[in-house]
């Protein structure tokens, strides 16, 4: 995934944050030929209008739409659906420690005819503990799916650790993540897997 975070100011009082999620996507191990592709997938892109100023107990929150564009390469590897719902994000840092939880819901409103409608739940609860002395950070992260149209849960379990790190004037973050499936899809994916991320950090 290549996943851009960018804010943006409006006016003295209110912030835009865009979120903007590409995958690119290697398939393969399928027993049908067909299914192994790779490419460009889906396109999820999220607008959080979120107040510049922290709510009372400090909770900073943001809410607005989220859209599913089809720019997939092939259609082995997108839904071939347009689609839009409403996101929020809420969190609250103190102490070192960030607690926070990110949903959205989308439905499919174009598209395909002939491709299944999408009409799906996204919830991520997140926590963490950042280390000060060194930057670096442990969490716990899940990012859970419920599928309406095959009422199909999808349960990745996501630990992690991650280090804060500056090359030059550069600031960037490195994390290694484990991926338990507790619950998937009969055809979705099983046991562990692994996750890597790169950050780049650039404040004003």
């Amino acid at each position: 995934n290549v996943q851009p975070v960018i804010p943006f100011s409006l006016g003295t009082e209110w912030n835009l944050i865009t979120r903007t999620i590409v995958p690119l996507v290697d398939k393969h191990g399928f027993p049908p030929d067909d299914m192994n592709k790779s490419g460009l997938g889906d396109v999820t892109a999220s607008q959080f209008f979120s107040p510049k100023s922290p709510a009372a107990g400090g909770w900073i929150w943001g809410v607005g739409p989220v859209e599913l564009l089809p720019p997939a390469t092939d259609n082995a590897l997108g839904s071939e659906n347009w689609g839009i719902g409403p996101t929020a994000v809420v969190l609250k840092q103190q102490a070192g420690w960030t607690v926070g939880f990110l949903g959205n819901h989308i439905w499919s409103v174009a598209g395909d005819n002939d491709r299944a409608d999408v009409n799906a739940t996204f919830l991520q609860p997140f926590v963490s503990y950042t280390i000060n002395k060194t930057k670096t950070t442990i969490g716990l992260v899940t990012e859970s799916t419920y599928d309406w149209k095959n009422s199909e849960w999808s349960v990745p379990v996501i630990p992690g650790v991650a280090q804060m790190l500056k090359i030059g004037p550069q600031i960037l973050q490195l994390a290694v993540f484990g991926k338990y499936w507790a619950t998937s899809p009969d055809n979705g994916p099983e046991g562990w897997g692994v996750r890597v991320q790169l950050t780049l950090v650039f404040p004003q």
